[in-house]
Order: C-alpha cells, then sequence, then structure tokens
C-alpha cells in the first residue's frame, strides 16, 4: 500500500509564504500526473495545481501567478511553492498521485492564512 505524506503547512500571515510538499512512501512506476487539491470548510475539494508527467502545469484561476508546482516523478515526490498567500487559500490541501489505473491521496495538511 502506497501512503503519501504531505508536510509543510501552517499558520502565516496574509502576503507570507509556505511550501509544501508530499513524498510516496515508496517508488511508484508511470505516474501521469502529480497534483494538489485543497478543501475549506463547507465547500468541495478543488484542484489547485498539477503537473503532468510531460511537465505540462495546470493552475486553479484563483492562484495563477502566485503558486508554482514541482515535481520529479523519479523521485516521487511534488511540491507547491505558495506565495502572496490570502486568507481564502486556508484549507486542508490534499496531494494526489495518479497513474493509469490507481490514484493514491495524502491525509491532507492544514494551511491557515490570518493575521
Amino acid at each position: 500500500q502506497v501512503q503519501l505524506v504531505e508536510s509543510g503547512g501552517g499558520l502565516v500571515q496574509p502576503g507570507g509564504s509556505l511550501r509544501l510538499s508530499c513524498a510516496a512512501s515508496r517508488s511508484i512506476s508511470s505516474i501521469y500526473v502529480m497534483g494538489w487539491y485543497r478543501q475549506a470548510p463547507g465547500k468541495q475539494r478543488e484542484l489547485v495545481a498539477s503537473v503532468t508527467s510531460g511537465g505540462s502545469t495546470k493552475y486553479a484561476d484563483s492562484v495563477k501567478g502566485r503558486f508554482t508546482i514541482s515535481g520529479g516523478n523519479a523521485k516521487n515526490t511534488v511540491y507547491l511553492q505558495m506565495s502572496s498567500l490570502k486568507p481564502e487559500d486556508t484549507a486542508v490541501y490534499h496531494c494526489n498521485f495518479a497513474g493509469m489505473d490507481y490514484a493514491y491521496w495524502g491525509q491532507g495538511t492544514q494551511v491557515t492564512v490570518s493575521s
């Protein structure tokens, strides 16, 4: 069983930065896409950013220009650099690794943006 372990969440003031990391507990072959999702209280989980094995990235409109996703399939890790954070970015952030016939989720890390 593969586990994804996130780290890097916490409390930050508006305008601040955080870097989230997600690592797999063992090597995973043929990852097609690695992504970050978030879920705020009372809201549905939404895609924040994703990167394919070919290096193509996708961002939610609300985070474009502020967040950067990077990842290494070879190392089975993915990162999310978050800058210029806003209170509306407050949520539990989950990473996801997906292939042709599988999808693994991390347990989530809390990000709180507040003064």
